[in-house]
C-alpha cells in the first residue's frame, strides 16, 4: 500500500450558512418518532439485531476503544485522570484489596466516547426542535440523555477510505464527500444500509503513531456536509469515527462542527468519537469483508450527554 505523506485535499467547497441552514431543514427528522430522546435509533429493530449477529462469522472479537488516556498533549489537553485510592491496606483482615479512581471529561479528541442526543444544539435547539436552555442544566440532560439510549447493536459498516484509495491514511484537513462513501463501497464490497452504523477511517491514528501528534481542532480529516444527505437517505443509526467525523477547519462559516449539527441535532444521530479503527481494519482486510456486528455500551447515566466507550465488533 502506498503512502500519503503530501498534502491532502482541500476541506472545500466552502458552505455558506444560508446553505447549511437549508441543508439542515432537508435531512432533519423531527417530530418522526414517539421516542424522540432515541432519534434514530428508533430504526433499529429486533430484525436488525438479528441481521447483524448473522455478520458475526469466525468469533473475532475487535475492541474500539482507545486506551484510558492519562498524558496531555496537542489532542488530549483534558487528560483523563487515574489514580489508586486503596493500595492493600485500609480494609482488614484478608484478603487486601487495590481500589483505583477513575474520572475524565470526555467530549474532547482523546477519549472514545459516544455523544449522545443532548450532546449538540444547533441554534438554540436540540434534536426534535426542544430548547436547549429548558432541557440541559448543570443537573443534566432531561431529554436526550444517554441513558435513553441503552446497549446500542447493529451491522457495523467500516469504510475504510485509505484502503479503498491504496494510501495509508488521509491528511488532516481532507474532506470526504459522498462521492468518496460510493467509491469506497465499491472498493471495499459493502453497501451502507437501513439501520446501520458507519465507522470512518482516514487513518488518523496511523498517522499519529508515524508522524507524532497534533491539534485535530484545527486539522483532521472527516465528512463534508455534502455526504451528509446521502448517510440521511441511506438512513443509518449511527455514525463513527477514529476523529469526530467532523472535517477541519470547517468548510461552514461560523461552524466548528457542521456535521455534528446534522447528524445529532437534525437527524437524531448519535455519534462515536475518537475510536481507534486500526485492529478493526486489519481484521476486515484479512476477512475480506466490511461489515460486522458492532456493540456499544455506554454508561448509564441520567442526565448525561454521553459517555465513554469501548465498543467492540465481531466478525
Amino acid at each position: 500500500m502506498g503512502s500519503n505523506h503530501a498534502e491532502g485535499p482541500a476541506n472545500g467547497p466552502a458552505v455558506s450558512r444560508e446553505d447549511f441552514d437549508a441543508l439542515f431543514e432537508t435531512v432533519r427528522t423531527w417530530g418522526r418518532w414517539a421516542a424522540a430522546d432515541r432519534g434514530a435509533w428508533n430504526r433499529v429493530t429486533a430484525e436488525h439485531v438479528r441481521r447483524a449477529t448473522a455478520t458475526a462469522r469466525s468469533g473475532t472479537v475487535v475492541p474500539l476503544g482507545r486506551p484510558w488516556d492519562t498524558r496531555p498533549g496537542p489532542d488530549n489537553t483534558k487528560p483523563a485522570l487515574h489514580h489508586m485510592s486503596e493500595l492493600g491496606d485500609v480494609e482488614p483482615p484478608e484478603p487486601s484489596v487495590y481500589k483505583d479512581f477513575l474520572a475524565v471529561d470526555y467530549h474532547g479528541k482523546g477519549v472514545s466516547h459516544l455523544d449522545a442526543l443532548s450532546h449538540v444544539a444547533y441554534r438554540g435547539r436540540l434534536y426534535g426542535g426542544r430548547a436547549a436552555r429548558d432541557e440541559v442544566d448543570a443537573a443534566g440532560a432531561r431529554f436526550g440523555s444517554v441513558s435513553a439510549l441503552g446497549p446500542l447493536v447493529t451491522r457495523g459498516v467500516l469504510i475504510d477510505l485509505p484502503a479503498a484509495l491504496g494510501i495509508e491514511w488521509l491528511e488532516p484537513g481532507r474532506a470526504v464527500h459522498a462521492r468518496d462513501l460510493v467509491a469506497a463501497e465499491r472498493a471495499l464490497g459493502v453497501t451502507v444500509g437501513d439501520g446501520d452504523a458507519v465507522l470512518l477511517r482516514s487513518g488518523a491514528l496511523r498517522r499519529r503513531r508515524e508522524l507524532g501528534p497534533w491539534n485535530p481542532d484545527v486539522a483532521s480529516a472527516g465528512w463534508h456536509v455534502d455526504a451528509v444527505p446521502l448517510l440521511a437517505e441511506r438512513a443509518v443509526a449511527l455514525l463513527g469515527a477514529d476523529g469526530d467525523s467532523d472535517v477541519r477547519p470547517s468548510p461552514v462559516e461560523g461552524l466548528h462542527s457542521p456535521v455534528h449539527a446534522l447528524a445529532v441535532a437534525a437527524m437524531g444521530v448519535p455519534l462515536l468519537d475518537n475510536l481507534d479503527l486500526e485492529p478493526l481494519a486489519a481484521a476486515c482486510a484479512e476477512a475480506g469483508r466490511y461489515a460486522f456486528m458492532l456493540v456499544v455500551t455506554p454508561l448509564n447515566v441520567p442526565g448525561g450527554t454521553g459517555s465513554p466507550v469501548n465498543p467492540v465488533a465481531i466478525l
